[in-house]
């Protein structure tokens, strides 16, 4: 592919009262507002419970957190072929379809991101990757997703031969840019050496973030994302839910959402500080300063939005900006993962 040379890093935030500017992802003109949506959730079962023990989450709620998010400036939506076993991405084309059909939102209105599960297994690396790309470009109805992603760092191949699926994707026009998701720093340091070496650019890295997971400020990972010029996209932003109020000590989530594992506890007492500086912001909720201070870090939040509320609530975050001290505030409280199993095998860290 042709080289491409634009800046190291991403544009920063701009110091705004009216919040935060988006960025540019890097080998691309695709730009990301400041918030955007996961969608794991969508068409999931076995964690997020549909069609199972969430009885409120169905396709069309899903639509009403589709519709309000557009609306809403949060036009970065975040899924995988692994999300309910591709039916987050059926459930996206059959969004977009709709509003095609209506006269709603284009497709030009809204970036799409999707990622590729590197089994071990999958020794052809690259066949593998552009095959799997044009069965989620089949899925979401579109010719391109604006940006595709390698789910995790657990393919027996070398960057070198995950570089070379990537650029294969960007050559054949499937994807606009790239970036890889739970990659470490020395991880995330040699896939974008080896991108470019090939002419191309690392644009996202996508990391579990929040105030009940510092550790991306703390190894490092962040910094590193400065210095070349990538973005952090927050999965889990709210703790999987731990941050709204919603749950307690004594009302603890439901199913099986074992990210962010804190003892609800140590969890009510950063609620608590989330109260207080929200109630200086205009009264806004808990879940709101949470994606506001990732923002603030330069990350791209990308919580979930299960209907027209959650999606409401979640751009509510945006349009205004945390003070310095708010900021080292929510630092002074912010908690370190405990060191799961599933920390240590699949996580960046």
């Amino acid at each position: 592919m042709s080289d491409v040379n634009p800046p190291d890093r991403p544009p920063a935030p701009e110091p705004s009262p009216t919040g935060y500017e988006p960025f540019t992802l890097a080998g691309s003109d695709v730009v990301v507002p400041p918030l955007g949506v996961g969608t794991w959730a969508w068409g999931d079962r076995s964690t997020w419970g549909m069609g199972g023990y969430d009885r409120d989450l169905s396709e069309d709620t899903i639509a009403e957190a589709w519709t309000a998010s557009v609306e809403a400036g949060a036009t970065f939506f975040d899924t995988a072929e692994v999300y309910g076993k591709g039916e987050s991405e059926r459930i996206i084309g059959r969004l977009l379809a709709r509003d095609a059909a209506s006269g709603g939102p284009t497709r030009d209105d809204v970036v799409l991101a999707t990622k590729f599960m590197p089994s071990p297994w999958k020794v052809n690396v690259k066949e593998a990757l552009v095959s799997a790309l044009r069965a989620s470009c089949d899925r979401l109805g579109v010719d391109r997703v604006d940006l595709y992603q390698i789910h995790g760092p657990i393919s027996l191949r070398g960057h070198a031969a995950l570089a070379d699926a990537l650029v294969a994707a960007l050559d054949a026009g499937l994807t606009r840019c790239v970036g890889v998701s739970n990659y470490s720093v020395k991880e995330m340091r040699a896939i974008d050496r080896e991108l470019r070496a090939r002419g191309a650019r690392l644009a996202t890295n996508q990391i579990e973030y929040s105030l009940l997971r510092r550790v991306p400020e703390t190894n490092g990972l962040l910094a590193a994302c400065r210095e070349l010029g990538v973005v952090p996209l927050a999965y889990s932003p709210i703790g999987q839910g731990r941050l709204t109020g919603k749950y307690s000590a004594d009302n603890p989530p439901p199913g099986k959402r074992g990210f962010s594992d804190h003892p609800m506890e140590a969890v009510d007492r950063v609620v608590a500080e989330l109260r207080r500086i929200g109630a200086a912001h205009g009264d806004r909720t808990p879940s709101q300063v949470a994606l506001n201070w990732l923002m603030a870090k330069g990350s791209v939040p990308i919580p979930g939005a299960k209907n027209r509320a959650q999606a409401e609530e979640n751009a509510g975050s945006l349009g205004w900006r945390l003070g310095d001290d708010d900021v080292a505030a929510l630092d002074a409280v912010a908690l370190q993962e405990r060191r799961s199993i599933q920390n240590r095998f699949w996580q960046h860290g």
